[in-house]
């Protein structure tokens, strides 16, 4: 089971994730939900070096998450809520198949709860 599910293991699906899985990345992406931001703007409330803030929105864009564009001196970035559907899509299958598992071990022990029970006697 474990090996059928690598074989389908989806590089973009994994980047995003890795996006995804950084505190500070999130914020970034949480601030650019509300449209383009210059990246300056974006580096200002987070407290570090443009470079460190450059390298996760690197991070964010090799993902597919955002896209930037350089416009005159100033590099805009915005976000692309589109890729979240990837993600979206696998943790609803991911949900989908454990709720299944948890209501087939459910109805497994209701199963034995019945086969404990003392046989009523006439």
């Amino acid at each position: 089971m474990i090996l059928s599910h690598m074989a389908k293991h989806d590089p973009d699906l994994s980047r995003i994730f890795h996006a995804l899985g950084d505190p500070t990345r999130r914020a970034l992406l949480l601030h650019l939900g509300q449209g383009p931001v210059p990246v300056s703007a974006l580096a200002a409330p987070t407290g570090f070096a443009l470079p460190t803030v450059l390298r996760h929105l690197s991070v964010l864009e090799e993902a597919g998450l955002i896209r930037s564009e350089k416009r005159g001196r100033t590099r805009l970035c915005r976000a692309v809520p589109v890729t979240l559907d990837l993600a979206t899509d696998w943790l609803a299958a991911a949900r989908a198949e454990w709720e299944a598992r948890t209501d087939r071990l459910g109805a497994f022990l209701e199963t034995l709860e019945d086969d404990d029970d003392p046989e009523p006697r006439d």
